[in-house]
């Protein structure tokens, strides 16, 4: 497939939908800090580039006829964990999120996007880390489970009702004053429940956090 030097971020575009990787990428040539170093039209194929190429984000198809986007995720994410995919899908359920993310994904948007929503989403992801819808983090929150149903042996396994409470607020895009009022506690509470819940998911922002609670299973998979 076509190589362009590197410049900035470094982006490989898999999609078995030929037309649609030719707008993003035309699109994408436009900004001067973003390069597309590589395509792929299967997972297989995107396996084997990544490998190569080393890119900075993967825009995964959730979907091809040349293979799962997930499986994709999934070797991609062993075999070269610098790489960070960022899964595209027409798809907007609970379910292809829960999926992509368990199987190594950091983010997850509409291909229905216009492209320049695209790309906006593209440096976003870029800058955090991660990448969630608000109306699908919203929905996922509503999945977390009870306390003990996580395992003991894991390190979320002593948050309190409070701290469930806390993320469930956090998924919903609450501010801390909101979920104060919530609650029924000052913002300085909230602060120091925010503070025990990163440092025990070991994360920066809320996103992270619900990414780690769907890898953990304290956001079920089950609907």
């Amino acid at each position: 497939m076509k190589r362009a030097k590197a410049k900035g971020l470094k982006v490989m575009l898999c999609d078995d939908e030929m037309l649609f990787r030719d707008i993003l990428k035309d699109r994408l040539k436009s900004e001067r800090d973003i390069t597309v170093i590589g395509e792929a039209n299967s997972g297989v194929e995107a396996l084997r580039l990544v490998k190569e190429l080393k890119p900075d984000v993967v825009l995964m198809d959730i979907s091809m006829a040349g293979g799962s986007g997930i499986e994709a995720t999934r070797q991609i994410t062993k075999a070269v964990p610098g790489t960070k995919v960022l899964m595209l899908s027409s798809y907007t359920d609970e379910s292809h999120v829960m999926e992509a993310v368990q199987a190594g994904a950091y983010g997850y948007i509409s291909k229905k996007l216009p492209t320049q929503e695209l790309v906006r989403a593209l440096r976003a992801f870029a800058e955090q880390g991660t990448l969630l819808p608000s109306p699908l983090m919203q929905r996922m929150v509503s999945r977390l489970n009870s306390v003990n149903r996580v395992s003991a042996s894991s390190p979320l396994g002593d948050l309190t009702q409070t701290q469930m409470k806390v993320l469930a607020l956090l998924g919903e895009g609450k501010a801390n004053k909101e979920i104060a009022e919530e609650l029924g506690c000052n913002v300085k509470t909230i602060k120091n429940h925010l503070n025990v819940l990163f440092q025990k998911f070991d994360v920066k922002n809320r996103t992270e956090a619900v990414v780690k609670g769907i890898r953990t299973g304290l956001i079920s998979g089950r609907f």
